[in-house]
């Protein structure tokens, strides 16, 4: 087992000598993106590394360098990881730090190398845009358009422009061409900023959809900037096709595949690539939640192909790897394929699935790191509401700031795990403390690091918030009892309490500079697809 500091330098080696290497950066998202990161990294903050390494480190002796800003996070995390059976971990020496001492390049914000492709495809594609004023002009007029909003209908029902409807931006040629009837219909693509109002756009451009198509510049913020309303809580989308993507949007796939080298394989070869113990092979299904549900072939991941692009470092750790994307039209993940061959992912194929193939229903079971210590002592909502009202309890919700912000059980305190150490001692003393989150192993792993530093009874909200609801018991709301400065999150404008003008302005402005920021980094490898 390779147990070892590396230098700045000895990583810049790394990143440049082919070989598989993943990096992560420990730290919670809020830290990660406002005090700056590397480019080429994956944030897995400490909390929760139990609950993502497995899907993200699939080979046990895979390269993996472990870095955080000086806080003594990345060592914590590289004995976790060894504890787990990852034979070759490093630390970075220094951190952040040293690596910009050294003379390399840190960024803030989340999802970086997405954020600077979507800029990139603005560049050299130039997708058409609509300004919020024009478009509510065009709304006003009467106008013959659709404004579809190319993110998940999570983020969709957070905040909508009137009228718009939901269509993550994979499905778009998928979806649109059966709802669109019209050539003589407007499209209109947009999402909360930039990136996914280009990259649908482009999308259906590259498909060689006939309808006239536009960004929103500046997604919602532009919206809101410009003083219009958003709407809250739609759930409207752009139903699938009733033939599953037949005719049209298999032959804009062709076209697509043609143009950016997508390669194709089958069950066979998949069954090769999975099997060979020097590479990591990633499966995921880019399909809709639903779709996905429903069956899926054993062992792929769930990874909307729009999110895929929108926020690639969250699913893709390791670089160069073999990404293997499926869906049962063949439209979706080629799409998204040809996304990722433009970002510099290299080696990316496309599997067609039958209905057959995919014996896999529901939502697999995260795989948790070997090693991880779980807290089995459970309670169900009406008892910790008797024990509650009686005083006999508190509450610890693991739940993000913003989650927290939205609605909690009563009288809960918010705390993040891997501060426990100094967040615990500001809840007040009680016979019995129940940790709760939405993902129940969360607490399983935080009540299990508690047993360690109090006295208190320990036990795990069996459903977490979602369980309190079920049963009929109110929420409360607000940043209510926080245990220390909420920097787990890395905010959206929208969703800040004070100036939010001056953060959508401020973000907008960082997406537009990105590009120039990373194009001058050694790490930045994007690549054109002339038309031939």
């Amino acid at each position: 087992m390779k147990k070892q500091n590396i230098t700045p330098q000895q990583l810049r080696q790394w990143y440049d000598d082919g070989r598989e290497l993943a990096v992560l950066d420990v730290r919670e998202e809020g830290a990660y993106s406002y005090t700056g990161h590397l480019l080429r990294v994956s944030n897995v903050p400490l909390s929760v590394l139990e609950l993502r390494v497995p899907a993200l480190l699939p080979r046990k002796d895979v390269r993996i360098v472990v870095c955080d800003g000086g806080e003594g996070l990345a060592a914590q995390a590289a004995e976790k990881l060894r504890a787990g059976g990852y034979t070759d971990v490093s630390v970075l020496d220094g951190g952040t730090s040293a690596w910009k001492a050294a003379g390399g390049r840190l960024y803030t914000g989340v999802y970086v190398p997405s954020k600077a492709f979507g800029e990139y495809i603005q560049h050299e594609d130039a997708p058409p845009e609509v300004t919020a004023t024009e478009l509510d002009a065009w709304m006003k007029s009467g106008r013959d358009l659709v404004v579809v909003d190319s993110r998940p209908l999570n983020e969709f029902k957070r905040n909508s422009i009137p009228g718009a409807l939901d269509c993550p931006s994979a499905e778009l040629p998928y979806r649109m061409p059966a709802f669109v009837k019209s050539p003589d219909t407007t499209v209109v693509v947009n999402c909360g900023g930039r990136t996914r109002s280009i990259i649908g756009a482009q999308v259906l451009i590259n498909a060689g959809f006939p309808n006239k198509v536009y960004a929103l510049k500046d997604g919602t913020q532009g919206w809101k900037l410009a003083g219009l309303q958003l709407n809250h809580g739609r759930t409207e989308a752009v139903p699938p096709p009733p033939d599953g993507g037949k005719g049209w949007p298999q032959q804009a796939a062709e076209r697509v595949a043609r143009r950016f080298g997508v390669r194709r394989i089958d069950p066979a070869r998949l069954r090769e690539l999975q099997a060979d113990p020097s590479r990591t092979t990633y499966l995921f299904d880019v399909r809709n939640p639903e779709e996905y549900e429903a069956g899926h072939l054993p062992g792929a991941v769930h990874a909307p192909g729009g999110q895929m692009v929108q926020a690639t470092d969250t699913f893709i750790a390791v670089r160069p790897s073999v990404v293997v994307l499926v869906d049962t039209d063949g439209v979706r993940a080629t799409m998204t394929a040809a996304w990722l061959a433009q970002m510099g992912h290299g080696e990316v194929y496309v599997l067609a699935a039958t209905a057959a193939d995919c014996s896999e229903r529901g939502t697999p079971v995260p795989a948790i790191l070997d090693g991880a210590v779980l807290h089995d002592a459970s309670i169900g909502a009406a008892e910790l509401k008797r024990l509650l009202d009686a005083g006999q309890a508190q509450v610890a919700n693991l739940d993000s700031s913003l989650q927290h912000r939205e609605g909690h059980i009563p009288g809960a305190w918010h705390v993040v795990r891997s501060r426990l150490e100094d967040q615990l001692p500001k809840i007040p003393a009680t016979p019995l403390l129940v940790f709760s989150a939405a993902e129940e192993p969360l607490a399983r792993l935080a009540a299990a690091d508690a047993s360690r530093l109090t006295p208190a009874k320990l036990q795990v909200l069996s459903g977490g918030t979602a369980a309190w609801t079920a049963a009929g018991f109110a929420l409360e709301t607000g940043d209510t009892r926080m245990t220390g400065e909420p920097d787990d999150l890395s905010y959206r404008a929208l969703d800040r309490k004070d100036k939010v003008k001056e953060a959508m302005l401020e973000y907008l402005k960082w997406e537009v500079e990105l590009l120039d920021a990373v194009s001058s980094d050694p790490d930045f490898g994007f690549r054109r697809f002339p038309w031939k």
